[in-house]
């Protein structure tokens, strides 16, 4: 099981205080913090190794290049993927980006329709909602019913109406639920339905299995899972790859350029134009090497335990409203109000006390507005937090109550 304490341990940022205050990390479902032994990856990479990949004849860009690839290749034994199925963007907001422009804007078409659900992150909104005014295809909600998607309602939609793609986050980064994408991909594929998964929220906190889950194409960051900034993923299925067309090309993709010509390569290099994050990558293996020796399971039991406890504390609190107050099929992520006092005022008072939250819309406004607020507190949990963190937090609300008269 994890052990919190000695975990925290690994991560320089804890030893610093906040407001003369022990740290206490509550944001981890905004970006995770790193342990030592990827910093000091990064380091190390600048120190000894430092080039461009794929282009130097001579020894530091042969290092820097087979470094970079084994994390790709970690990547993918990480989600269960073919190694030539994994293209490494900025962040899972490029990869959605990549996705949409670069394959689905040559399927989707003027008569068609895609399918969101009510609580995808705007980074899984905005770049559909794009495309659509250029294409014209319209955009339908799976609506959400106590923090959970109704399967037999996607049946009948998919039955009835002519939907090309639906898009679908894998874990809710306010209500922490986690939907079911292998029900789900199996009902796309009996209406012939292409799946794409935002999985941000996913990826860090259980085992995921592509090919078991049977999406078309994956998404997520390596920030939000103790990589370091920069570093995002892109599963496209193999059989699509052919068709995916490079969204950012120039140098790095092409095998040939003239004047009359353009020839690109034929493998997963064809998608990476530019130099890219080439130390993040790197560094971002340590994480992967980090979570294995902690086991996805562990980890996923650990977030269960912590949340259990947190409701059950959050629940005693006079006058706070909790959006998924389930205790089955979540992520370490819970949103809540205290009546009449904003979330802004929440987070700051916290922050006087060391205790970071999230206090906004999340990057979820049409989430927000079915709840029918503008904010919210989010407390996200990750693997070096501990229950006497969430002790904390409960004292930090009652004392927020306490500050307004409550």
């Amino acid at each position: 099981m994890i052990n919190a304490e000695k975990i925290k341990k690994d991560f320089p940022i804890f030893k610093r205080k906040i407001n003369n205050k022990e740290l206490i990390y509550l944001d981890s479902a905004a970006t995770t913090q790193r342990p030592e032994i990827v910093i000091n990856k990064l380091k190390e990479f600048y120190e000894k190794h430092n080039s461009n990949i794929h282009r130097g004849m001579y020894s530091l860009s042969e290092e820097a290049t087979s470094l970079y690839e084994k994390t790709r290749e970690r990547v993918a034994e990480f989600i269960n993927a073919g190694k030539e199925e994994i293209i490494f963007t900025k962040n899972c907001t490029e990869s959605i980006n990549y996705a949409v422009f670069g394959y689905f804007s040559k399927i989707l078409k003027k008569d068609d329709i895609l399918l969101l659900t009510e609580m995808e992150h705007n980074s899984n909104v905005v770049p559909w909602k794009l495309l659509s005014k250029r294409i014209g295809f319209k955009i339908g909600y799976l609506t959400i019913d106590d923090s959970k998607i109704d399967l037999r309602e996607l049946d009948e939609i998919l039955k009835k109406r002519r939907v090309k793609v639906l898009a679908i986050t894998h874990a809710s980064n306010v209500l922490g639920a986690i939907n079911p994408i292998r029900e789900i991909s199996r009902i796309c594929r009996k209406y012939n339905t292409k799946l794409f998964v935002d999985g941000a929220q996913a990826v860090p906190h259980f085992k995921i299995d592509v090919n078991d889950l049977g999406c078309d194409f994956y998404a997520f960051s390596g920030h939000k899972m103790l990589g370091p900034l920069g570093v995002g993923v892109l599963y496209v299925k193999k059989e699509l790859l052919k068709s995916l067309t490079p969204f950012i090309s120039g140098g790095g993709t092409v095998l040939e350029v003239t004047k009359e010509n353009l020839k690109f390569k034929e493998d997963h290099e064809r998608f990476e134009g530019g130099t890219p994050s080439v130390a993040d990558v790197v560094a971002f293996s340590s994480a992967i090497d980090y979570l294995n020796k902690l086991g996805m399971n562990n980890i996923k039991k650990h977030e269960e335990e912590l949340t259990r406890y947190a409701l059950d504390k959050l629940n005693k609190i006079n006058d706070i409203e909790i959006y998924n107050n389930h205790l089955k099929d979540r992520v370490g992520v819970i949103a809540f109000n205290l009546k009449n006092i904003h979330a802004h005022d929440v987070a700051s008072i916290l922050d006087e006390e060391g205790i970071c939250v999230r206090a906004s819309h999340h990057c979820s406004m049409i989430l927000h507005k079915k709840l029918g607020i503008n904010a919210s507190v989010r407390a996200s949990f990750y693997v070096y937090n501990t229950k006497k963190d969430i002790d904390k937090l409960i004292k930090g609300l009652l004392k927020v109550q306490k500050v307004f008269g409550k």
